[in-house]
Formats: structure tokens, sequence, C-alpha cells
């Protein structure tokens, strides 16, 4: 087995557990405070900090790593220069902004979520505070994302997982323990001791490699133009999912209290499959068409084994969560101050956002395509325009629909997103190209039909005689993925053999 497979399988299991753990501080949240204007309150705050660790994960990342896989292959003493300042200089700019914004936090929130309608006058109050304690760590945050696109560089995926796993931990932890003490603060502190604590674990595995800091501001020329006009374009692209989040939750948190708990926890449970594909699969298809920018017939190999990957995982994913969604969302969330009716109501939101997971699955390996290919200009354009349009018709889906409106705003232009960057990414592919992954994926529906309604009956007597929610899914999930495994070898018999791939099957036999 490639050291590259054996690192996806393990990042893969890390991601796996860190999803679990995701799911634990997310339980804790809902026991210890349930669907409340404290909680929207924590979201909110969470969802800006947010955008800084996509910022420097995602779009520092999307820049970076090709800009630094060429330039060590081409001068690797330079490369590490150029890493060093590039890393002192983003890093000076961020305590600048922070100490900045920490004093506009208290006008910037109500100005931003009040633009309609006045929000929960509790919820007001905790979004700033806790907003201006993140950025009061936005420099460690700042460091934490940056050293994950460092390591990736040199096909190290592992440390990213636990330094997320940290980060996800030491928040469940400290809920658990101190909510007491600290409310919903104890989140916060938990998230930036995680922070800490995988910052130091990612710095020992770069030193392992040979990467050494260097106090250095000065970038050559040719890389710093290169990397100046790509970045911002790759920063707004990076955020852009974010950024729609949080649009959803100003138009959402007018609505009705708890409405901002119900789109996160939704959200939450869509995001499941793409958050485990951008850490593995997704992480390792950039690296190799960083690699591969050059050779076309291997990088448009590699841009179709992406996308068949992701739809073949993902299409199946959407029908279960389709059908057993309420059950997950009971399982997770319902105890304490949670009840069946936050269950029923986040539900319904999962609905409206189950497209998220296939078209932001396949987003993602169109957008890792373009940027490799140094094509930010056009994403930028096109990230404005969605940004924009997703304004527009959340303003009158939320009127139409509430809460829910987001929801399928989000879907909507999430959809048409795809359509227009995959046209972008295409035009320079041989002619068919797309039409490989069309067929292909076209012999996925039958497969996932087949499996859906075959859950659907299980489902509908299982409900009648189990209460437990852990047991629905266990059972229903279960002859789900056995009947869409047959299904799919029956039907699509080159998606069966390319997902089998993905497992170390002979290696556990010998």
């Amino acid at each position: 087995m490639s050291n590259l497979k054996k690192a996806g399988i393990i990042a893969l299991i890390l991601s796996l557990f860190l999803k679990f753990s995701g799911f634990l501080r997310e339980g804790i949240i809902a026991k210890q405070f349930g669907a409340s204007a404290e909680t929207d309150g924590y979201i909110i705050a969470f969802s800006v900090i947010t955008l800084f660790v996509l910022m420097t994960s995602e779009g520092f990342n999307s820049v970076f790593l090709p800009l630094f896989i060429k330039n060590k292959q081409e001068d690797e003493e330079g490369s590490l220069r150029n890493a060093n300042a590039l890393l002192n200089i983003v890093l000076v700019i961020i305590l600048a902004f922070s100490s900045i914004i920490y004093f506009m936090v208290p006008y910037l929130i109500p100005l931003v979520f009040n633009v309609f309608q006045e929000m929960h006058p509790e919820t007001e109050v905790i979004a700033i505070r806790l907003s201006q304690f993140f950025v009061l760590f936005l420099f460690m945050i700042t460091v934490n994302g940056m050293l994950e696109s460092y390591l990736q560089a040199y096909r190290s995926f592992i440390p990213a997982q636990v330094s997320r796993i940290f980060g996800t931990l030491t928040g469940a932890f400290f809920a658990l323990a101190f909510s007491n003490i600290w409310g919903i603060d104890s989140l916060a502190y938990g998230f930036v001791t995680g922070i800490f604590l995988g910052i130091v674990v990612q710095v020992v595995y770069l030193k392992k490699y040979g990467f050494k800091w260097m106090p250095v501001f000065s970038l050559e020329k040719e890389f710093r133009i290169t990397f100046l006009s790509l970045f911002l374009p790759a920063i707004l692209s990076a955020v852009l999912g974010q950024i729609n989040v949080t649009v959803d939750r100003i138009f959402a948190s007018n609505t009705i209290e708890g409405a901002v708990t119900y789109l996160n926890n939704a959200s939450l449970i869509v995001s499941i499959p793409n958050a485990i594909l951008g850490t593995t699969i997704i992480a390792i298809v950039f690296t190799l068409l960083s690699e591969n920018v050059k050779v076309k017939a291997k990088f448009q190999e590699t841009v179709l084994l992406g996308l068949q990957m992701s739809a073949v995982l993902l299409l199946p994913l959407t029908a279960g969560l389709a059908i057993l969604g309420k059950s997950v969302i009971g399982f997770i969330f319902e105890r304490g101050a949670f009840t069946s009716a936050d269950t029923i109501n986040t539900y319904l939101a999962l609905l409206f956002y189950l497209p998220l997971i296939v078209t932001q699955g396949l987003q993602i390996i169109v957008l890792k395509a373009l940027y490799a290919k140094g094509k930010t200009k056009l994403i930028f354009k096109l990230s404005f325009v969605t940004i924009t349009s997703n304004m527009i018709s959340n303003y009158f889906l939320a009127k139409w629909l509430g809460y829910l409106g987001p929801a399928l705003s989000s879907s909507i232009i999430a959809v048409i997103f795809l359509v227009l960057t995959s046209k972008i990414m295409y035009k320079d592919f041989d002619e068919g190209e797309a039409q490989k992954f069309f067929r292909s994926a076209g012999k996925l529906i039958l497969p996932t039909a087949i499996m859906a309604v075959v859950v659907t009956v299980t489902n509908y007597f299982s409900v009648r005689y189990i209460n437990s929610y852990i047991i629905l899914i266990i059972l229903n999930g279960i002859t789900g993925i056995i009947v869409y495994f047959v299904a799919l070898k029956f039907f699509s018999p080159a998606a069966f053999a390319k997902l089998m791939t993905l497992l170390p099957l002979k290696r556990f036999k010998k």
C-alpha cells in the first residue's frame, strides 16, 4: 500500500473520530443549553470566527500549496524562505487587525444582525462577548490554519486531523465540566485551549519534516505577485459557504427563538460527509492536482476520479439522511433542554439543506481544480454574484417560509454556483470529459433508488416497534449500506471497483 493511501486511510479514521467528537460536543450543548437565545448567541459568535478559520485553512491553502510545491521542486531553500516570510507577514497583519476589530465588535454585531429586525437581546449580548473573546485569540487560530497548509505540502494529512480533534474535544470537555461555572462561555474557552494544543502537534511534525522557522519578511518578487493576485479571490471563494451560512443566520435570527440553532444543527449534520471527504480524499486529490497541473491527461484523470468518488459516496448518504434524518437528530441532540419539538424543527431544516451534500462535495473538487490552474479571478467574480444572490433570495424566502427559507436559498444558490464553475473548468478539458462523469453518475441513480426504497420500508416498520434512535440508525443504516453495495456492484461494477480501491482489504488479508 502506498504511503499516500496509508495517510488517507488514517486521516479518514481520524476524521470520523473528529465528527464523533463534534457530535459529542453538540450533544452536550443541546443537553445543557437547548435551542435558546443563549445558544444562538454562541453560534453567531462562532460562525464569525469560522470565517477566519476557513480563510487560513482553505483560502490560504488553495493559493499557497500549488505555489509552494512548484517552488519546492525548483528551489527548496528559496521556497522555505518564502514560506517563512509569508507566515510572518500574515501573522503581523492578523495581530494588527485583531487589536482594531476587538473594539469594533460591539458595533459590528448589531449593525450586521439587526439589518431588518432586532435580534433577541440576550442573543446579542452573548454574541458580542464571545466574538470579542475569539478575536483575542485570532493570532493562534490563524497560525493553526496556516500550519495545516504547510504540512499538506509535505503530504502530511494526519497532524491537522489531530489538531482539529483537540479543538473539538476540549470544547466538549469544558462544556461538560465547567458550564455550571462559566455557562456557554465554557465552549469558547475549551476551543481556544484545543487550538493551542493543535499548534504544538503541528509544529512538532513540521520540524520532523525539516521545516525551520526563520525571522524573515522578504518575499521573492514573482512569488509575492503571484500570491497576492490569487489570494483575495481564493479567500472569498473559501468563505463563500460560511458567508452564506452567516447570511442564513442573520435572516433566521429575526424569525423565531432557536431558529439559528435549528439551522446550525441541520447544517452540521449535512456537513458530515464533506467534512470527512474534505480532510481525506479531497485533500489528497488537491495535492495530486497541484503536482500534475502541467500533465493534462493526468490532471483530468484526477479530477474525474475525485468527482466520481464524491458522487459514489454522497448520493446514497443524501438519500439515507432524508429517510433517517429525524432519528439522527434525535440521537445527537434530543436530551435535556432540547425537546422533541426542537428535533422536528431541525429535521425540517435538514430536508431543505440536503442538496448541499452532493453539490458541495462536487464543488470542492471543481474549485480545487480551478485553484490548481490559478483561475481564482473567475471564481472571485462568481463568488461575489453568489453571495449577492443569496442575500436577495434569503430576503424573499425568509418572508415566505420563515427560518426554512434561508436553508432553501442556500441549496438553490449552491446548485447554480456548481453549474457555473463546472462550465469554466471543463472549457480547458478535452471534449467528452464532462460526459464521462455524467455517464458514471447516471449509473448511481438506480442503486441509490433501490437503497432508498428498502430503507424507507424497513424504517417504516422498525419505527413502530423500536423507540431507540441509535438502534433505528444502526439497523436501517447497515441495511442501507448492504443494499447499496450489492446494487452498486450489479448495476455499476466500475464504480464499485473504484470504491473498493479505497479499502485496504489486501493488506488485512496478509
